[in-house]
């Protein structure tokens, strides 16, 4: 008999019988709360789906598929494989962010994607977390709403962050970590299918759809960001024409297959002008034909591609409708009442760091939406350091975002992980706090 699998056996029986030992029936009591908690789980996941899967996931499923397919592992390997020169290897993964500004969702495929191809644990995490975590936008937007000290605090939070817990996480599975490099240095060169030029313009190319198509508006109505706001559709639309160019002439993809993408997707533009989602649509579903019936790189490409969105796309929806659920919409309530958040989150104790860094953790932000809801919090009483630790350890995970990370890399790094997300944020608040409060 294993006993380890019999001690989890008896943890997960021990939970469930405390679970119906605690349960509130009183306070559901009607049902009405829960039937709420039900709803709100419903249209969470109606939202997240109207707002996220088509602009946000799924060009991140094709970039992912296209490390897959396109970048050499050889090439992963050397600038962020275990061996890997660690200034280079943390400094590129540390500031993803700033470019990407994606929710702790959309990062997911892009890290699969890397993680699978050879990078060492250390930069993958570090690139795991600062993808949404240093978002340029957020902070900004932080520093204005909240505060300037908390913008920069948030900024240096977010960066010290992503390279201690990469640097932890690298440390604490060393051995994994060697085994890996020590495999890795006896693989063979891979030749180059293209120059390096060209695979960094196609990848330019669909991080720039990414990037675009999810342009938040500004608040002003003039200025250098409300103009590209206007254009964000053109400006997408000019970065898909370079990948349809790309499909073929250097994947050789057939001409007619492209053509009859793109031009569908052109007239519905035109037509649906005040509507852009339903030519992105378009684009979207001819991509997915053009590539999936072509035998050479394309092909390769939408298999990687749909192998990431299998994987991903369940425990994403599931995780929000749990998410939902527990905690409900922004300014909606689940089954969890908002004012046990607000009550448990006062001062500057250890309890109300630690709780806003797990809360935060288990919730699920869009980009830039944690700083509305924490400004309601601050009005509720927050305190300034449990403020912060929620803003550094929310928008990097969330109850979807870990399911998937479980898939990716196992179960105890995943908990490694968050428990570093969350112990570092809750120190990181208490000091911030103690400070500034």
């Amino acid at each position: 008999m294993k006993w380890k699998d019999e001690w989890k056996k008896l943890a997960i029986l021990a939970i469930a019988f405390l679970a119906c030992f605690y349960l509130p029936v009183e306070y559901l009591q009607g049902w009405a709360r829960l039937k709420n908690a039900v709803w709100e789980s419903l249209y969470l996941v109606r939202w997240y789906a109207q707002e996220h899967v088509l602009l946000c996931l799924v060009p991140a499923f094709f970039i992912a598929g296209a490390i897959a397919v396109f970048v050499r592992p050889a090439s992963v390997i050397r600038y962020l494989g275990a061996k890997a020169n660690k200034v280079l290897a943390y400094g590129v993964a540390s500031v993803s962010g700033t470019i990407l500004a994606v929710c702790s969702c959309t990062v997911l495929p892009l890290f699969a994607g890397i993680y699978r191809m050879g990078a060492g644990l250390g930069p993958a995490c570090s690139f795991l977390y600062s993808g949404p975590a240093i978002n340029v936008l957020a902070i900004i937007l932080t520093a204005r709403v909240l505060g300037l000290e908390l913008g920069i605090a948030r900024a240096v939070g977010a960066i010290v962050f992503s390279i201690v817990i990469g640097l932890a996480m690298h440390f604490i599975f060393r051995k994994e970590e060697i085994q890996k490099a020590n495999a890795q240095a006896d693989m063979p060169e891979s030749e180059e299918a293209r120059p390096l030029w060209k695979n960094a313009l196609f990848f330019t190319a669909m991080v720039g759809v990414l990037v675009f198509a999810n342009l938040g508006k500004p608040d002003g109505a003039t200025g250098l960001w409300h103009a590209v706001h206007a254009a964000k559709w053109i400006i997408t639309g000019v970065f898909a024409l370079a990948i349809a160019l790309i499909l073929v002439f250097w994947l050789k993809v057939a001409w007619l297959k492209v053509a009859l993408t793109a031009i569908p997707t052109a007239i519905l533009a035109f037509i649906f002008h005040d509507e852009p989602m339903i030519a992105f649509a378009a684009a979207v579903v001819g991509l997915s034909w053009a590539t999936s019936t072509d035998q050479g790189e394309g092909g390769e490409w939408f298999a990687q591609s749909w192998s990431f969105a299998k994987q991903i796309m369940p425990l994403l929806l599931a995780g929000v409708l749990v998410a939902g659920l527990l905690l409900g919409r922004p300014g909606h309530e689940g089954v969890i009442p908002p004012e046990w958040v607000t009550g448990a989150v006062g001062g500057n104790s250890l309890f109300a760091n630690f709780f806003a860094s797990l809360a935060g953790a288990f919730m699920y932000f869009a980009t830039l939406t944690e700083v509305p809801i924490l400004q309601g919090l601050i009005g509720a009483g927050m305190g300034k350091g449990p403020a912060l630790a929620l803003l550094l350890a929310g928008p990097a995970l969330s109850l979807p975002n870990m399911l998937v990370i479980r898939s990716v890399m196992g179960t105890k790094k995943t908990m490694v992980f968050v428990a570093l997300v969350v112990v570092m944020a809750t120190v990181t608040g208490m000091v911030y706090g103690t400070i500034f409060g």
